[in-house]
């Protein structure tokens, strides 16, 4: 990085990629001052960072406290779990009406990496291409407002939707109910997919409901 300055956008990235992939933990605290050295920036920018990020639902900043990375309940998780359920049946709707053959194109290749991860036990690339996977059908929706929300929902659910992948059984039948939502899509039958995609998160719903709350 050098002496080169990341501007906010950059870290704005960082910072948040940090949240979800865990290299900064549930109530780690946010210093302005650690985070400038660590990013290559200055204090102004982090400050700018941390409040995008509390709108996303991903930082707490308490007066005279500082900021520390919000903490996601079990019980809160699947809330969110909940509401992305609609929202996301919404875009694999719209998805089947607005998807172009590249799109389709796009999703059928991220299946296909998916299931080679299972083959070779690499739950945590497939957790990624899940992610990748339900991106790609929200951007084929064309749907601006949903997918922001899904966006920030997501974010918020990532570390619990991470731990279903690990039920026992759970990924096989996790490509499956991908592929019926991908099916759906390609024929362009909206009914289908709104289905499919409302059973595959009844699905993981459903898994997350069966796990012992953890950190």
């Amino acid at each position: 990085m050098g002496t080169q300055l990341l501007n906010e956008q950059a870290c704005y990235e960082r910072l948040r990629d940090w949240i979800i992939d865990g290299t900064l933990q549930p109530n780690e605290r946010l210093i302005e001052l650690d985070l400038a050295a660590r990013l290559g920036t200055g204090r102004a920018t982090i400050r700018t960072v941390l409040a995008r990020l509390e709108q996303e639902g991903l930082v707490v900043r308490e007066p005279n406290r500082g900021a520390r990375v919000r903490f996601v309940s079990h019980e809160e998780a699947l809330e969110i779990l909940e509401a992305r359920t609609a929202i996301e049946s919404l875009l694999a709707r719209f998805a089947a009406m607005r998807a172009q053959p590249e799109d389709v194109a796009q999703m059928r290749d991220l299946l296909a990496q998916m299931r080679a991860c299972i083959e070779q036990g690499d739950l945590v690339s497939y957790s990624a291409l899940n992610t990748a996977l339900h991106r790609a059908i929200a951007e084929a929706a064309r749907h601006r407002t949903a997918a922001r929300l899904l966006e920030t929902l997501g974010s918020q659910s990532v570390r619990y939707q991470y731990r279903t992948i690990l039920a026992p059984g759970r990924p096989a039948t996790s490509l499956a109910e991908h592929a019926a939502v991908v099916d759906a899509i390609a024929a362009h039958d909206p009914d289908a997919a709104e289905q499919a995609m409302r059973a595959h998160l009844s699905g993981v719903c459903e898994t997350l409901r069966r796990l012992k709350p953890g950190p």
